[in-house]
């Protein structure tokens, strides 16, 4: 049996591909706590992240491009809160920590019950820390929220899994809950719905859930105006990756207006 199931599982299969890339010689991401979580689901859980196929860049590019984001609004809100929407198991905390001088920012966890268990159990705790075991479309986590020093919003690898009438109304919300705040998502090309309606097999053992959520960076802008308190759609660029087509293809091609109804999208969000 899994140790998680449906979308969970997703969490094992990015913290794999996170922890690939850290764990190199010519690593493009200093994730060290990544390369202890991974380690510890198969010590502790027999984990088997074969079953998941193959461990590209591209999980430790998203995370890049969130934490870039993210350190942006820490450096003008240092006390702010961050949420992290259906974490999983990122361990974007520490990597942030090391990263901003004299880090005052608090943390807000929040996943489904089974995986929030597993960071506790796995993870260590700071008193910054505030774990909530609840889906992100229970609006309640917003409740306990501090938004008086800024608040900043991740949801890395969850928009995308969700229908799209719940992932407008999460957009929605956020934005008239936290004017001054901001929010960063990623989603993948609007053809994967299209052509993969049951999923991508990732591997002979494994699909990835399907992903019937998806807007190219064009359509988020044209919310602007639309969605109460959306104040600017940023297109957030592809980090450089290792190698020539990570390192200056794949940047390049983000940049291709041409291209940009097509592509994969990382977008921040600011609500005014």
């Amino acid at each position: 049996m899994s140790l998680l199931s449906g979308v969970s599982e997703t969490a094992l299969m990015t913290l794999n591909g996170r922890a690939e890339q850290a764990d190199r010689p010519d690593a493009i991401i200093d994730d060290p706590k990544a390369i202890e979580l991974r380690d510890a689901f198969t010590t502790r859980f027999g984990v088997d992240y074969s079953k998941f196929g193959r461990r590209g860049q591209e999980m430790a590019l998203r995370s890049l491009a969130a934490d870039r984001c993210t350190i942006a609004y820490l450096r003008a809100h240092p006390k702010a809160t961050v949420v992290a929407l259906a974490e999983g198991f990122q361990t974007s905390f520490w990597r942030l920590d090391a990263a901003v001088h004299d880090p005052q920012f608090r943390w807000l966890s929040v996943d489904l019950t089974p995986v929030i268990a597993l960071r506790q159990e796995l993870l260590p705790q700071s008193p910054r820390i505030t774990n909530l075991a609840q889906s992100a479309l229970d609006y309640s986590w917003m409740d306990r929220v501090d938004a008086s020093d800024g608040v900043f919003i991740t949801a890395e690898g969850l928009l995308m899994y969700l229908q799209p009438d719940e992932a407008m109304d999460l957009i929605r919300e956020c934005a008239k809950r936290f004017p001054g705040g901001r929010m960063f998502f990623d989603l993948p090309p609007t053809m994967v719905k299209k052509f993969a309606p049951k999923g991508i097999r990732a591997s002979k053992h494994y699909r990835v859930p399907p992903m019937p959520f998806s807007l190219s960076i064009n359509q988020l802008r044209a919310l602007v105006g639309k969605v109460p308190g959306l104040k600017a759609v940023h297109d957030v660029p592809m980090p450089a990756g290792r190698g020539f087509a990570f390192n200056t293809v794949f940047p390049a091609l983000w940049h291709l207006g041409p291209l940009k109804p097509f592509r994969g999208v990382y977008a921040l969000l600011d609500f005014g």
